[in-house]
């Protein structure tokens, strides 16, 4: 005998299942949520696998950010950039309450000191105080590179990482939120040299690669070392040099790879004497002086580097090089 309860309840699975899998039962193709009628609908024969959907967006509407801003009863998203995650309420500095009224003026002393012990209970002990401090150094040397913010939130994952493990004792705090930052930028491929960050860092090189090399280790990070094609775009584009000399010093430096050349050199002084090679052959004029400036190496480190090119590289460089001194 047909049973309709227990062929709803197998119904209602299948249609789970399928619409978890997203594929259509009957053609097997894609279904889709129309969420004007709440229907979800097969693409292809139209079968509708499902009807009154709840819909649990919000009940209002907003035509700009300003409206949306305005009418959202939620806070802000949580970020590690934050030392509690943006989790914690915040008294506004606004004399006006949750309706849009001025406060009275008998209530704004109590306000104000409300205020200052609610910013003063935010940070309770000295682990949010490193926090505090380290996470706003980060911010700003991330801002100074331009960097965007899913590498910040990476950084400050690092560093939180690090802070829980106790790798800051007996080390600055500077010091470990540059190399947080710098093992974000290996890790998004996002070209950014030892040098750059301590020119933005309040401590030295050494300092930084140091503690890079320790929190790496510790946190098993197991990043792959730089490339110099990871330097190029950013370099080509510094320099302002055409879509072909690009492609002849990504050229280049595929060929010194294959060959071994990368091996032992740094990366930002190979890519510069690809560059410097293919500006010569490109018969762009750029300087050996002006490539080592953005490259962040020296002359002597892009003439080295050039050297071993002409020398292992089957490429028409030196001809090239005589017709370039000659004029």
């Amino acid at each position: 005998m047909f049973n309709i309860s227990s062929w709803k309840e197998e119904k209602f699975i299948s249609d789970k299942i399928t619409t978890e899998k997203n594929i259509c039962n009957e053609c097997g193709k894609n279904v889709f949520f129309d969420h004007n009628r709440g229907l979800i609908i097969c693409e292809n024969c139209g079968l509708v696998h499902s009807e009154n959907s709840i819909d649990r967006g919000p009940e209002w509407r907003a035509f700009d950010s300003d409206q949306k801003k305005k009418r959202t009863r939620t806070g802000a998203p949580m970020t590690y950039m934050i030392h509690d995650k943006g989790l914690s309420t915040m008294i506004d500095w606004k004399n006006r309450d949750s309706y849009g009224k001025e406060i009275p003026v008998k209530l704004r002393g109590q306000i104000h000191r409300l205020r200052k012990w609610q910013s003063r209970i935010r940070i309770s002990d000295a682990t949010e105080r490193n926090l505090t401090f380290a996470l706003s150094e980060l911010d700003r040397m991330a801002s100074s590179l331009e960097l965007q913010k899913n590498l910040r939130e990476c950084s400050a994952k690092i560093y939180r990482n690090a802070v829980e493990k106790h790798l800051i004792r007996g080390r600055s705090i500077e010091g470990v939120a540059a190399a947080s930052l710098y093992a974000a930028c290996r890790m998004y491929k996002i070209p950014r040299t030892l040098f750059e960050i301590a020119d933005i860092a309040r401590v030295d090189k050494k300092e930084i690669a140091r503690s890079f090399r320790f929190i790496s280790n510790e946190l098993d990070l197991s990043l792959n070392p730089t490339k110099p094609s990871d330097f190029l775009t950013r370099f080509i584009s510094e320099l302002d040099l055409s879509a072909e000399c690009h492609k002849i010093a990504k050229m280049i430096i595929k060929m010194a790879s294959e060959r071994g050349l990368t091996s032992g050199r740094g990366p930002t002084g190979l890519c510069a004497a690809a560059i410097y090679a293919s500006t010569l052959i490109t018969r762009e004029k750029r300087t050996q002086k002006r490539i080592a400036q953005v490259s962040q190496v020296t002359e002597v480190t892009v003439r080295n580097r050039f050297s071993e090119l002409i020398e292992n590289l089957n490429i028409d460089i030196v001809s090239l090089k005589n017709k370039h001194s000659e004029k």
